[in-house]
């Protein structure tokens, strides 16, 4: 799918979010990256074989009084 040079990572990469955006729609929270993965603004990630990567967004800490 990518045309860039230097290619972007493969989707199955540790680092595949750094592959470029191709369709970005941050109003609906999430982005179609160029390695087909779909990176949501919590960083879970739908990727192209269907799997999903839960949102590594660490929790806020909730202070009870």
């Amino acid at each position: 799918m990518c045309v860039h040079q230097p290619g972007c990572p493969a989707a199955d990469s540790p680092d595949r979010d750094a592959a470029h955006v191709v369709s970005g729609h941050p109003e609906q929270g999430w982005s179609l990256l160029c390695n087909g993965v779909v990176l949501f603004e919590d960083n879970g990630e739908i990727l192209p074989d269907r799997s999903i990567i839960a949102s590594r967004r660490p929790l806020r800490a909730v202070s009870v009084a």
